[in-house]
């Protein structure tokens, strides 16, 4: 098993506590979001473009 520090464990805390921060701000001022999921970047939110609008999939 790999052992990770405290320093580490706090600094991973701190970059998960910061993405829900700004996914929640986006989510209040009505922006979309990208993110990661089942290994492809999808567009999330109400103005999410989706793929006829630029050509490319995000869903």
């Amino acid at each position: 098993m790999t052992m990770v520090s405290d320093d580490t464990l706090q600094i991973l805390e701190m970059l998960k506590k910061v993405a829900t921060k700004t996914l929640e701000k986006k989510r209040r001022l009505g922006q979309y979001a990208v993110i990661w999921r089942d290994g492809k970047a999808i567009a999330v939110g109400e103005d999410a473009p989706q793929e006829s609008d630029t050509g490319h999939s995000y869903n």
